[in-house]
């Protein structure tokens, strides 16, 4: 009885010093991230005011692109492969450069600035799990440490851009492998999204939460609402990744040389804005997500959105695809919920949800997502929503390095990469 009880304290005794282990390089990773997240998401604001102000600073897209690809052919990374390399670097323990961090730092800012159509919460997962991995490199962590503190850095990056710690870790575990979480990760990676979002608010930088106006009661035709949502969505989701896809399939086909396509796709993107008559589409659009949650929505917007940004990552400009996913979501569901009986402001929560689920392929990020943007009043709608979208959407995902481990309509093992 003794030994078998010496035995629990020794394993408990190793589980508090690794824990306290973990919790110190979280935090050291919250405070490294922190601090260029800040920096970054502060750029991206102020660039987004400048362009706003200065509309003409959209027909200089094209020589911004220029620079860009300028840049990693200068540092050796014109096959950058993006966030996919942060995903492949968690799975695989690829080697995660750390001049990552910077090129896509600034490479984001000047697409934001010249009006490229682009996220930025792609973007922060790739400075946060660089700059990790940096870390990690410093401090001779093993191989199978090296991932856990990656994963430390894309919570701590996202956290500190949006203001959603908890989103953030379930995101990072979640994403990789999709189906089985590296609940070894937890204790870091929530330490460091705390850590860096807890920075962010402390400095002035408002978490993102938007007001839903009217949730309607859990009833039977509210189910059977939510249920067509979701099933639209998920189509939707579907044409995101396809557009995304082949898109810049297209532009490496007829246009091989990364300068020419860089330079064309800014032009591209320019003659779209004037065609339409707006600048809603350039940049992150986050002043759409606000009017379409707030009941208002052009009928195409989403798909303005959709095209604007596949021209523009497709063409080589950097950034990310998850807001313009929020962006596609919102709108698409204020313009639809009215038509199937939902309010418009709750049906554009709903819609970005399963949408930014659709795409991602992460059910329980999205949800945890709902609560910490718009509150827990309509959960069992917005799990709802998620659930269905999830399983709709088939194998399709925006990140090709992503794996599905576990069939969405089986018990049944399959380890699939997504299309």
């Amino acid at each position: 009885m003794f030994e078998r009880l010496g035995s629990y304290l020794d394993g408990g005794g190793r589980g508090i010093y690794i824990s306290v282990i973990w919790v110190f390089i979280g935090a050291i990773v919250g405070v490294a991230v922190g601090v260029v997240g800040i920096a970054f998401h502060l750029l991206l604001e102020h660039a987004t005011a400048f362009r706003m102000e200065h509309t003409g600073m959209l027909y200089f897209l094209p020589f911004a692109g220029l620079l860009i690809v300028w840049l990693y052919r200068v540092m050796h990374m014109e096959n950058d492969k993006g966030t996919n390399l942060i995903l492949s670097a968690v799975r695989t323990n690829d080697s995660v450069p750390t001049k990552m961090a910077p090129l896509i730092f600034i490479s984001t800012v000047l697409t934001h600035l010249f009006g490229g159509s682009a996220g930025r919460e792609g973007a922060s997962l790739q400075i946060g799990g660089s700059i990790a991995s940096g870390i990690g490199r410093k401090i001779k962590l093993n191989e199978k440490d090296a991932r856990i503190i990656t994963m430390c850095g894309m919570s701590a990056g996202f956290a500190a851009l949006f203001g959603t710690p908890v989103t953030a870790v379930i995101f990072s575990m979640e994403v990789i492998t999709v189906g089985v979480m590296h609940y070894s990760a937890m204790v870091p990676c929530i330490v460091a999204a705390l850590v860096a979002s807890g920075m962010a608010s402390f400095i002035g930088i408002t978490p993102a939460y938007y007001t839903v106006h009217w949730f309607p009661k859990l009833h039977a035709s509210g189910v059977g609402s939510v249920l067509l949502l979701g099933t639209l969505c998920a189509g939707v989701s579907i044409a995101f990744c396809m557009i995304i896809e082949q898109t810049a399939k297209q532009y490496r086909k007829y246009i091989p040389n990364t300068y020419i396509r860089i330079f064309t796709g800014g032009c591209i993107v320019i003659a779209a804005a004037l065609l339409l008559g707006t600048r809603d589409y350039n940049g992150a659009g986050m002043h759409v997500i606000v009017r379409a949650i707030s009941g208002q929505a052009v009928p195409f917007a989403f798909l303005c959105k959709m095209i604007l940004t596949a021209l523009t990552l497709g063409a080589g400009f950097k950034g990310g695809e998850i807001v313009p996913s929020f962006f596609v979501g919102a709108t698409f569901g204020c313009v639809v919920g009215p038509w199937i009986g939902l309010p418009a402001s709750f049906s554009a929560a709903l819609g970005m949800a399963a949408v930014f689920c659709g795409v991602t392929n992460c059910p329980l990020a999205s949800i945890i997502l709902c609560v910490e943007l718009f509150g827990a009043e309509g959960l069992g709608y917005y799990a709802l929503v998620c659930a269905i979208s999830y399983m709709l959407s088939g194998y399709f995902g925006l990140y090709k390095e992503q794996k599905i481990m576990y069939s969405k309509t089986e018990p049944e093992f399959i380890n699939k990469s997504v299309h």
